[in-house]
């Protein structure tokens, strides 16, 4: 059974005490067990029992003992973190010039406008496509994203890239998750005109959100998603990996 323990909640074994603690949300669909933590001696068995069907996010250990016992892995990722106070963005990345026929704009759009190229930059191939039709992903992730429903509500310093036409082709999207600035998603169509757009629109945002007094960013991103690499040179630091699986 579970119980509320404030944001936390609370999955309990057979004797009735603590095993596991989590957020919970929604991912692909099902009910999601996020950032959960094993606060008892063997929490496999009892979330096989009561979680039959959820998406649980853990530690690596956690995610490979419930794999031993028939889940399917959704995701492995790690957690990255970036220090804005003690290393501090340069200040010329606010100024970078975006590529010829695209200007910066708020992230103020209808999620129907960001779509198209945020649908694009996720490919079938991409780790982090989503499998349903285009309308599931619109309505299940983006549009929940951009509403705040998601990982909170949309930040200042979030940019779109938008072209002469005035059509959405690149964007970073920060939402503020309980207190702490988190990258959601970055983006861009993929065309090769616009390649290095998406380390621009990095850099001129974390420069935004220094010079508005953001002391720290934090972001996931999945193990097999080249963009880490990027993350790095950007001065992010991996803090802890995870596994995503899909309980039986």
């Amino acid at each position: 059974m579970t119980q509320h323990d404030e944001q936390r909640q609370i999955l309990t074994g057979p004797d009735g005490l603590p095993v596991l603690t989590y957020v919970q949300g929604t991912r692909d669909g099902h009910p999601w067990a996020d950032l959960a933590e094993a606060v008892g001696p063997d929490p496999v068995s009892s979330i096989l029992a009561d979680m039959s069907g959820w998406a649980v996010s853990g530690s690596v250990e956690l995610g490979e003992q419930l794999i031993q016992r028939g889940a399917r892995i959704m995701r492995h990722a790690h957690s990255m973190h970036r220090d804005l106070v003690t290393d501090p963005p340069q200040p010329e990345w606010s100024t970078i010039s975006l590529p010829d026929g695209l200007r910066p704009a708020p992230c103020n759009r209808q999620a129907t406008d960001v779509f198209p190229a945020w649908r694009a930059a996720f490919s079938f191939e991409h780790p982090d496509h989503y499998h349903g039709s285009d309308q599931q992903a619109l309505d299940a992730e983006l549009t929940p994203l951009l509403a705040g429903e998601v990982l909170g509500p949309v930040m200042p310093c979030s940019t779109l890239a938008v072209d002469e036409a005035d059509q959405v082709i690149a964007g970073v999207i920060v939402t503020d998750r309980d207190g702490l600035p988190w990258i959601a998603t970055v983006f861009r169509q993929p065309d090769s005109r616009y390649t290095g757009l998406g380390s621009v629109l990095l850099r001129r945002m974390l420069a935004d959100a220094a010079s508005h007094g953001l002391a720290e960013i934090a972001l996931v991103v999945s193990n097999a998603n080249p963009a880490r690499r990027l993350y790095e040179k950007l001065g992010f630091q991996l803090t802890s990996t995870s596994l995503t699986v899909l309980v039986p």
